[in-house]
């Protein structure tokens, strides 16, 4: 049989509209707390905003350089744009229905109002609109008028924009309309509250107050008609690291490009003036499929303030404790814990903290004598940054891989790489062509025994606050066996030198992917051996035809696979003589699942690993990524019970059916799971009551 057969394999792209569906099917349930539903409907928005920078922008790229080569499911570039248009629509379309019909009237209900036109105000709250415009608004705009001597101005990437058609009021027998524009200003809250009754919150949208004054920015002119509308931009950057003498200079340059990008994405009002409609389509050269007509504001990322409002605890869930990791007591010597057997960590059910204090207490240690880290994304006050920085002014040798083209953050790390380099740490910056994605921080310390490495390994980044909404894995370890590997995988990303064996450390791009086919081959010899046959594996996404296609080798064989993956997955259940032994479950909950974790049967001696690696090409061929085995049998259960826990979830898994959709798990006769409250459940149970009470209770500090 041919596993590569297209027909088995499900496109990329349009399994991740699936995912966001997934992700919107959380606003829509009605037994989720509303302002977490709230939450929802925000991540949706800023996932399909990337979505569009980047993939689709990527298919574009395709379509204009002539590229027709087919993806593992069959389909050119042109025809994935066009399904993904048909999707994306229908998604965007649920998306607002869901706050229109849904969402807004229980705000309503609960005394929160959403005034949606400024004609609906009230003569006072009217007034004192007027009145915040003038004092806060009208100085920060630009009013931008589009004539013969001025051209139209550069519309940046994802801002929100009012376009009006104007009339001059001087010459009444001039009867041409002029294009004006104005961007809604970036520093500026949204959300506008407007005086109301007492137990009800109201409030109104930036651009709305300035629609209603924007007559004030253009006094000579009768405004015709005035729409907001929001482009959006292609943010694929393509670097020739090759040819780039300065790979952080060409970044920062690259940066400033993408407010030039090509426009992939228009969106409009759905009452929009067709002759305003005609001139933007004109000027930002959009093409009508790619023009999205809305039903209500554009951009409802700011459903996200509306989430975090004081004073409606009771509208959101109970806030999660993160417990403290029992083997390591608060304020202790880490080192001493690390020592006493390896450390597994569980993320955010269990606190970050003793990875920020791993650092913390290395930088002041007088025994310490070097610290190596990657840092991919960190936080924007990130603690582990200013300990390093402490290091390195301590006379410490610190060594830290800031990868510069981790999507989205690129500016934020070329800031952390300049302060880093200013404190006297020596920053490297990876391997030409690869993305660092790799999770590895190294502490050398002198003891009486000798030289004794420390080492810390997760699925996740060394991101404090991410920590607090991202489920992640990780262990302390100071055996050293991976305290050899941790210091090859340095001086393999400082200079040239690879060892010539490995001990623990499986990494990608050299032969990670090659383990993992080997140990899936050697589970399917061991079904048709009659032996112990069974891989259950957790990740991201997966999409690497190569491991689809060993896995699908491997159920035919009559191996039992369980996939739980969060986004992407490009496999396809339930395919006779192919894929009957495969199940596929994605869980999305309140914690956003971020832990890669792989287990192998292995003949009845059960193999287990976490890592930094989804089961995708780009992480297995094109970037540095490191899997690492858990040895101590301790830490293997640990790691088994969070696999078996999220297979036993019947309130946040859906499952993957035959026809490539997911629906939630039928519940009937079955005990109700929550995989992530039973987590946060059990770390509680694991520390005593007394010192659980003591701990502080987190807020995100920032949104998924």
């Amino acid at each position: 049989m041919d596993f590569t057969n297209p027909k088995y394999y499900e496109n990329r792209e349009l399994s991740w509209i699936k995912f966001d569906r997934r992700v919107l099917a959380e606003a829509k349930d009605k037994n989720i707390p509303l302002l977490e539903r709230l939450k929802f409907i925000s991540i949706t928005s800023s996932n399909l905003d990337e979505f569009f920078m980047v993939r689709v922008a990527s298919l574009k790229d395709m379509v204009h350089a002539g590229y027709k080569k087919r993806d593992i499911a069959g389909m050119t570039a042109s025809e994935q744009l066009a399904a993904i248009n048909k999707d994306t629509r229908d998604l965007v379309e649920v998306q607002y229905s869901t706050y229109n019909r849904s969402l807004i009237p229980l705000l309503q209900k609960e005394g929160i109002i959403i005034v949606d036109s400024y004609e609906k105000l009230t003569q006072d709250q009217s007034d004192f609109v007027d009145c915040y415009f003038m004092d806060n608004i009208y100085p920060v705009l630009t009013p931008m008028a589009v004539d013969a001597s001025r051209p139209f101005p550069l519309i940046r990437n994802k801002s929100l924009n009012i376009g009006a058609l104007l009339q001059s009021k001087k010459d009444e027998k001039d009867k041409e309309r002029v294009f004006a524009t104005v961007q809604v200003p970036g520093g500026l809250p949204r959300l506008v509250e407007v005086p109301s009754p007492e137990n009800l919150r109201t409030f109104i949208l930036l651009e709305e107050v300035i629609e209603k004054n924007l007559d004030k920015l253009f006094s000579n002119y009768t405004i015709l008609c005035a729409h907001p509308y929001r482009i959006m931009r292609n943010a694929d950057l393509t670097i020739d690291e090759e040819e780039a003498s300065d790979l952080l200079k060409e970044i920062e340059n690259k940066l400033k490009m993408r407010q030039w990008g090509e426009v992939i994405r228009l969106e409009v009002e759905e009452r929009v003036d067709r002759k305003l409609l005609k001139f933007l389509k004109h000027e930002l050269k959009v093409a009508d499929e790619d023009i999205f007509f809305i039903n209500g504001p554009l951009d409802l990322t700011f459903t996200m303030k509306i989430a975090g409002l004081d004073g409606y605890d009771n509208l959101r869930y109970k806030k999660t404790v993160p417990q403290r990791v029992p083997e390591i007591e608060p304020g202790s010597n880490i080192f001493e814990a690390i020592r006493r057997g390896d450390i597994f960590l569980h993320h955010p059910y269990e606190t970050f903290d003793p990875v920020v204090d791993f650092i913390r207490q290395a930088a002041v240690d007088p025994d310490v004598l070097a610290i190596k880290q990657t840092l991919y994304r960190v936080s924007g006050n990130s603690p582990i940054i200013a300990s390093l920085a402490k290091a390195a002014e301590n006379g410490k040798q610190v060594t830290v891989l800031v990868e510069l083209k981790a999507r989205f953050d690129e500016e934020n790390n070329i800031v952390w790489a300049k302060m880093l380099e200013k404190a006297g740490c020596h920053v490297i910056y990876g391997l030409v062509g690869l993305k660092t994605h790799s999770k590895i921080a190294l502490v050398v310390r002198k003891e009486e025994e000798g030289i004794r490495r420390y080492v810390h390994l997760a699925t996740g980044n060394y991101n404090d606050s991410t920590a607090k909404l991202y489920t992640d894995c990780g262990i302390f370890t100071c055996k050293e066996s991976y305290g050899e590997d941790a210091t090859a995988v340095f001086n393999m990303l400082s200079g040239y030198s690879e060892p010539k064996h490995w001990n623990e450390l499986i990494l990608a791009p050299y032969w990670m992917k090659d383990r993992f086919l080997a140990m899936i081959e050697r589970e399917e010899k061991n079904a048709k051996n009659g032996g112990e046959a069974r891989i259950i594996a957790k990740m991201n996404s997966l999409c690497d035809p190569k491991i689809i296609e060993a896995l699908y080798h491997a159920s035919a064989a009559g191996v039992k696979i369980d996939l739980i993956v969060r986004g992407i997955c490009c496999l396809r259940v339930g395919i006779e003589g192919v894929s009957e032994n495969i199940t596929v479950r994605s869980i999305v909950g309140n914690f956003l699942e971020h832990s890669r974790i792989f287990y192998f049967e292995n003949g009845g001696d059960p193999e287990v690993y976490m890592g930094s690696a989804d089961w995708m090409p780009r992480n297995l061929d094109r970037r540095v990524e490191i899997v690492f085995p858990l040895l101590e049998d301790s830490l293997k259960e640990r790691a088994i019970h969070i696999l078996q826990l999220e297979l036993a979830d019947t309130e946040k898994a859906h499952l993957l059916d035959a026809d490539g959709n997911y629906e939630k798990v039928d519940r009937r006769g079955k005990v109700h799971v929550n995989s992530q409250l039973e987590f946060v459940k059990e770390a509680k149970e694991a520390v005593p009551a007394v010192e659980a009470s003591q701990e502080r209770i987190f807020i995100p500090a920032e949104p998924v």
